[in-house]
């Protein structure tokens, strides 16, 4: 067998354990109802996308530049997973790098092959080594995942436990990945409540929100694509719209219609969001003063501007 086969055939086997793990029962996530006294004064909210949410990021520096820091960070699916390594103190230049380099193939399964759905053991393992295994309740920012109750489809709000395990949860889409078993419910995609959970950061106590929307815009949908994206687009767009009025900033950036994973489309679609959120720099001091927030000085840039690529799917 030649090598780069095996190298290859070994690199899918090992992607395919459960290195997820079993969590201890007083490890579970959960929700524990947040000290009234200690409410967050700004919220970041990241939303679902799957891939498109490599555009957290281009928002993630252009915030960090100005001094925004947030007091709390939600996300859902994708938002989750960007936001819990943020919020454990993962800065956007390193979140940035870690783009760039990662290997997919890490987050393969053997049995992908053969048609079934990944677990998402993989994102409980690669979350964990990167918040050095610490539950939610010990990251440095305050971070709550958002997922939904496969029972009947609620909104579950985890703000306590395992870290990597809420993040599994939330990024559990139906049709790519397993259900996800937390005690005795199963959870799945948070995207499936609520693609930008606006109302549990004001639920939490937010007196700030800033929502980021990945989702892609219902003018750009090309024709001929499957009519199950067009519904899906829809759903989430309806779902948005009724949670948009409680955040204070919406950001929403164009960054196409298709989504992949080739590295060009993940420094695209970081550049592009990043180009946008300093456009929005007005905005968010306008608000801010209405709100009576003092907007922090500029830190000044965290990494370099990249270059342009062209996105594919």
């Amino acid at each position: 067998m030649p090598r780069a086969l095996r190298a290859a055939l070994a690199a899918l086997i090992l992607s395919s354990c459960n290195f997820g793990g079993e969590v201890a029962p007083d490890r579970l996530p959960r929700f524990v109802p947040p000290d009234a006294a200690q409410k967050p004064k700004l919220a970041l909210v990241l939303g679902s996308g799957g891939p498109r949410g490599f555009a957290h990021i281009g928002v993630l520096k252009v915030l960090e530049d100005n001094g925004l820091k947030p007091d709390l960070i939600i996300g859902s699916s994708v938002g989750a997973m960007v936001g819990a390594l943020y919020a454990a103190g993962v800065n956007a230049g390193e979140l940035e790098k870690l783009a760039h380099e990662m290997n997919v193939m890490e987050f393969f399964e053997l049995k992908m092959l053969a048609g079934g759905v990944s677990s998402g053991a993989a994102i409980q393992a690669f979350v964990n080594a990167r918040v050095a295994n610490k539950p939610i309740e010990a990251l440095p920012v305050k971070f709550a995942a958002a997922a939904t109750r496969f029972s009947d489809a609620k909104l579950v709000i985890f703000n306590h436990g395992d870290t990597g395990l809420a993040v599994r949860a939330s990024s559990a889409s139906p049709g790519q990945f397993e259900p996800v078993k937390v005690g005795d419910q199963s959870y799945i995609d948070g995207d499936e409540a609520a693609p930008v959970p606006i109302r549990a950061a004001r639920a939490l106590g937010a007196t700030f929100v800033i929502a980021v929307d990945v989702s892609a815009f219902e003018q750009d949908t090309p024709a001929g694509v499957p009519q199950e994206w067009v519904e899906k687009d829809a759903r989430r767009a309806r779902q948005i719209m009724r949670e948009m009025p409680y955040a204070d900033v919406t950001l929403h950036p164009n960054i196409g219609y298709y989504a992949g994973y080739k590295e060009e489309y993940r420094k695209r679609v970081i550049e592009l969001a990043e180009k946008y959120t300093r456009e929005q720099l007005p905005l968010l001091r306008e608000k801010f003063a209405a709100a009576g927030l003092p907007l922090p000085a500029p830190q000044g840039p965290s990494t370099q501007r990249i270059p342009s690529d062209r996105a594919s799917r």
